[in-house]
This record gives structure tokens, sequence and C-alpha cells, in this order.
């Protein structure tokens, strides 16, 4: 009888010949739809491999590799942001994938041990041997063992194959009583194999109905719905949020912080809606990673779903919402304008003091080319109305409202709207549509 094994220890490269085997398993790593479809993840594992094999070790930490290949400024925090983890943390996902598809070709593996960001290199090789060669003491070990457990169940039988068959008078073979051959066995050893089917199957059958269960008490929400596309196999959402500096000339008293400011804050307003987003990312079991809009690099909002809070002081929802219908116009008068009807425009009374001004928002969900993901922004012309948008696109009842608007291919399509927000004191008050448009 054949059985398959594998031999793989950790491997130091000592030649140059090593190394440029090691770097051509890379490539062929590289190469494989498990990474090529992505810049984020063949950008690090190259990285680790090279800076391992060239033996600078102490490079391979998580903030010099958050500044060497992600563009961080050194002072980053690595506590919220965790790119870095999270990269890593799908590297040596996707390295498992391709060695369970492709191990059997390869005598070298890359390996990127949990915890660490120093790349291992295995050799070896796998195939199958002969049961019973002692080529492997191991898998003596468990054949002897399995010897030893066969030989006691053979014992509790009620009789050997050897005295299970008499003769009779007439010179036929006859059963003893109390035999049990060999067909009998195998049945037994059938019935032992279906038991863990059934069981597995009842599980499943009982994992099935509590999700029914489940989906009868809790059905689908419009915000479900809504939300669905975004955290469609995703494991975390960039939240990616615009910050301010006090500005007392300026009708807000805040104005958009720049990369070169140190100390930028977001208002009462934004920090509510930042835990309304994250928390219905949370509930929906998908992690979120803060991002400031001044900071963020492309690289950053590649390859997630990202969610854009605040217009004028978030510099990417003004620059992925400029080629929709509703956007807003860049410059000092803030204003949203129907690009279709370009005499229509949403804009805050500023005879008004900002505290008792009307506020007006965009809303949008639509899939972006430039990350190659889809955006969900939440921007109102000031802060307030930032906040009624993230107040709406979490609530069941307004995205009922909204999806009244759109109409039965709410799940799937890329929407437009803008509210109104009423304003009192700064509180912000209940938002209204007033105007919807869907592509």
């Amino acid at each position: 009888m054949n059985r398959a094994h594998a031999t793989r220890e950790a491997w130091q490269p000592q030649t140059k010949q090593d190394r440029e085997m090691i770097l051509r398993e890379l490539e062929a790593v590289l190469a494989n739809p498990h990474f090529c479809n992505s810049k984020r993840y063949p950008t690090l594992l190259r990285h680790i491999v090279e800076n391992t094999l060239a033996g600078k070790l102490e490079s391979l930490k998580e903030r010099t590799l958050g500044v060497e290949v992600f563009d961080r400024p050194a002072t980053y925090d690595t506590n919220t942001d965790t790119v870095v983890r999270y990269t890593a943390g799908e590297v040596r996902k996707r390295l498992l994938l391709y060695y369970s598809e492709h191990g059997s070709n390869s005598g070298i593996r890359i390996s990127l041990p949990a915890g660490s960001y120093v790349a291992e290199f295995l050799q070896g090789h796998e195939g199958h041997e002969e049961a019973g060669s002692d080529a492997d003491p191991g898998s003596a070990q468990v054949h002897e063992t399995e010897l030893v457990h066969r030989a006691s169940l053979e014992a509790h039988e009620p009789a050997q194959d050897a005295l299970a068959v008499t003769i009779d008078a007439t010179g036929h073979p006859i059963q003893a009583r109390g035999a049990y051959p060999s067909h009998a066995r195998s049945r037994s050893a059938l019935r032992w194999m279906i038991w863990p089917v059934m069981i597995a199957l009842l599980i499943a059958a009982a994992a099935a109905g509590s999700w029914w269960r489940y989906r009868a008490d809790h059905p689908q929400t419009a915000a479900d719905v809504f939300w669905a596309p975004v955290l469609h196999d995703q494991h975390t959402v960039i939240i990616c949020t615009g910050s301010s500096v006090f500005a007392p000339q300026n009708y807000s008293g805040v104005t958009t912080a720049g990369k070169d400011i140190d100390y930028t804050f977001v208002s009462m307003q934004i920090a509510s809606a930042i835990d309304q987003v994250s928390g219905t990312m949370e509930h929906s079991g998908v992690t979120t990673q803060l991002v400031p809009s001044a900071t963020a690099a492309l690289p950053d909002l590649r390859e997630h779903s990202v969610a854009l809070l605040g217009g004028y002081n978030n510099e990417w929802t003004m620059r992925l919402v400029q080629p929709l219908r509703y956007h807003f116009i860049p410059g000092a008068d803030e204003v949203i304008v129907d690009q279709a009807q370009p005499q229509t425009q949403w804009r805050r009374d500023q005879s008004l003091p900002y505290s008792s001004a009307d506020d007006y928002a965009l809303v949008a969900r639509f899939r972006d080319p430039t990350i190659d993901g889809w955006v969900v922004a939440m921007a109102g012309l000031g802060r307030n109305g930032t906040e009624a948008a993230a107040q709406f696109v979490t609530s069941p009842h307004y995205m009922e409202l909204l999806r009244d608007r759109v109409g039965s291919r709410f799940a799937n399509r890329n929407i437009e709207a803008v509210l109104k927000v009423s304003v009192i004191d700064g509180k912000t008050g209940a938002p209204s549509i007033v105007a919807v448009y869907s592509w």
C-alpha cells in the first residue's frame, strides 16, 4: 500500500545559486492569480523575500515596512493604521492557497510565519512510499500503532476467519455458528463510516434551521440591501474621513486640514458619523480602518470598499464624486450642483449664522474605476450634513424611502441622493430627500 508523505525543513540559502532559486520560486508565486491581480500583496512579499535574502532583517519591522512599502510617514500610528498587519495576513493566506494547489511541483516553499515579517524558506519534497518502509520512523510508528489497533479489534471478534468454516457430510462448506466473515466486518466498518456523515448532515440541518429562524426574526432591511455590494467579500472597509483646523475667519469656523498640518481634528458631528458607519460594519462582521483623507494615498484605497465622510474637507470625496451627476463645485463657495441641470444648485444660506442655516448633503453608492471598488460617500456641505448623511445610510427607515424612489434595482445600481438637513442651534435635524438619480 502506498502512503503520501511530506518532508520539508527550514532551509537557509548559502550560495548565489540558492538565492537565485528562491527568486525564481518567488516569480512563480507572484505570477499566480492569487497575487498577480493585486499590487499591494506582491509588493510586500517581494520586499520581504528580497530583504530576507539580503540579511536586512532589522528592516523587516511593521513600522519600517509601513514607511518603505506603503509610503507612510515615519511617525504614523501602527495601532490605528494596520495596513502592514492586514496585508501580511492576506499574503500568508494566499501563500497557503498557492501551495495547496501547486505545492507538489516545487522543491522550495516560501513561507511567512505568523507574527513575523521575515520570510522562511522550506526545502523538501512530497511523494509516496510503500507502507511498512523504514524510510520514515514516524510513519513506521504510526503503521505499527495501526497494526496493534487492528489486532485488538480482531481479538474481540466472535471467531477468526480460519475457524469460521466447517465441512458438512457432503463435503460442502458451511458457516460455523458465531463466525464473523469479512463481508460482515466490511458492513460494520461501513456503518461506522456512515455515522460521521449522518452527524454532519444533522449539524448542517440544525444550522440551516437556525439561520432560517434568524432570518425570520431578523428580516433583511433596505439598509442591509444598500450595503450588501459594498461589504461583499470584504474583510476590511476603509473609512476615509476629512479633517479640519480652526479658521475663525471662515463661515464655518474651520478649514480643511492639509498634509503639512500636524494637529487636525474632527467635529463631534463627524465623530458621530464615524461611530454610526463603523457600527454598521461591525454588525455585518466587517472590520474598519480609519484613514485621514489628508494622508491617504491611492494604494491605501485600492482593493477595498471605501466609506467617504465629509465633503469640502475630504479631498477624496471631492475627487471621486466629481464625475457624478450630483457633485461639489470646487472652491470657497460651497455648493452641490446638478450636472444635468447646472442651474439647479443647493447651498447654505450664509445670511444666517452657521449654527442656524439648513445644510445639504450628498449620499452616493457607486463602483469607482479609480480604486476598482465600491464607494459610499456621505458628504455634507458642512459637518451637520455629513452627520445626517451617515444617519441616512445606516437607517432602515431612510433606506426604505430611498428604495421606493430608486425602484426594483436598488440592490445593484449606482445611486445618488441629495438631502436637505435642518440645523437648529448647531444640532443636526432629520434629513429629507430632495433629488435622486440612479444608473
